[in-house]
């Protein structure tokens, strides 16, 4: 029994949490993977977003593997390797259902959800305890999960059968790439909650999803406070990526220089309002990539339903209130685009010309 893919709420009216991005609930521009490129390319903290995948995995595991021996146990024929225990097996037995859900941070699950999160670890606990292999050393974890997620598909539960050992791996294998200092990818937390973490895996031989609880409520509450307001910004109020918005103003501004240029050479030399006209062309480019700029949103791409997600590559705008809230930002664009460049455009056409 698998998790469920996540569905994404076509019927949202509203702008997504960032939980419903983690939980693969949203459509681009605004899914997990425009949320990752986002933290790779822009916020530089894309560590903070993998370690709460490898947690998320992590949970995933621990369910799946609870869930196979509940099962075992629950027809009368319990695996005696994996149940080490009479405890144990009264554990399981008394344990709901688990409910295939999603992870995710401890202040938004239920009381339900708490209560069975906290027997799943109350059986890992005694599971470890009372295996007659819980003689623990700590070992770098295995190649298996050098990589545990994948943000590319909508479930984190494993297709194959989870051992005990696995488990113990990939609690190991967050702990030496995200937390231990000089870890490959060491995340800054508070001292005491890496402390905690550390004493828990190391000496105490855990790996029950609560061991790393406030750790990724801390992180999840930093990305939701530093990074996820600047992601809603630039993908659900605009289209373009930073790199590109910086060439757009460059552009822009050579563009409007050029105008004003050819606009004055022409009204000192006196041409006619016919030959002036030529300004309509630099004025017009100049303007609408200036305003593309200003309000990180070419307004023609937009209408056309993409969004930017790396320089000049895009994608298509698939979440509905996205959709509509950047049509509509875009209509304003390009009338402000108009009026400016028509009121450009009029001043230095239909100027007097004085040969000098």
């Amino acid at each position: 029994m698998e998790t469920p893919s996540p569905q994404p709420d076509l019927a949202r009216n509203r702008l997504p949490t960032l939980f419903e991005v983690l939980s693969r609930r949203t459509l681009p521009p605004v899914d997990l993977f425009s949320f990752y490129i986002y933290m790779r390319d822009q916020q530089r903290s894309v560590d903070y977003l993998d370690f709460w995948l490898d947690v998320a995995q992590h949970m995933s595991l621990c369910r799946h593997y609870v869930r196979e021996l509940r099962r075992s146990v629950m027809i009368g024929t319990p695996d005696l390797d994996r149940v080490s225990s009479k405890r144990s097996s009264m554990i399981l037995e008394t344990m709901g259902d688990l409910e295939p859900r999603i992870a995710g941070p401890s202040m938004l699950a239920t009381e339900k959800e708490k209560n069975q999160d906290a027997q799943l670890s109350n059986f890992l606990r005694e599971d470890t305890h009372d295996s007659p292999h819980s003689g623990y050393a700590p070992m770098r974890p295995s190649p298996q999960f050098s990589n545990s997620h994948d943000i590319t598909t909508d479930s984190n539960s494993p297709g194959h059968t989870v051992a005990r050992s696995d488990i113990k791996a990939s609690a190991e294998k967050i702990l030496y790439t995200f937390l231990l200092p000089g870890a490959e990818r060491e995340i800054t937390l508070p001292g005491s909650i890496t402390e905690d973490v550390t004493r828990a895996i190391e000496d105490e031989g855990r790996d029950d999803p609560e061991v790393f609880d406030v750790a990724k409520d801390y992180v999840f509450q930093a990305m939701e406070r530093d990074a996820f307001p600047g992601f809603l910004r630039m993908k659900a109020l605009g289209n373009l990526i930073p790199p590109t918005l910086v060439l757009r103003l460059i552009i822009g501004l050579l563009a409007i220089f050029g105008a004003f240029w050819a606009g004055f050479v022409l009204i000192f030399l006196d041409k006619s309002r016919v030959t002036r006209c030529w300004v309509i062309l630099p004025f017009t480019i100049g303007v609408y990539f200036l305003a593309s700029y200003q309000y990180s949103l070419d307004p023609i791409i937009a209408l056309l339903g993409y969004s930017e997600y790396t320089p000049f590559n895009f994608s298509r705008i698939r979440e509905p209130y996205i959709r509509t809230l950047l049509a509509k930002r875009a209509l304003m664009v390009l009338a402000v685009t108009v009026l400016v460049d028509a009121a450009l455009c009029i001043l230095f056409i239909l100027v007097p010309g004085k040969r000098l």
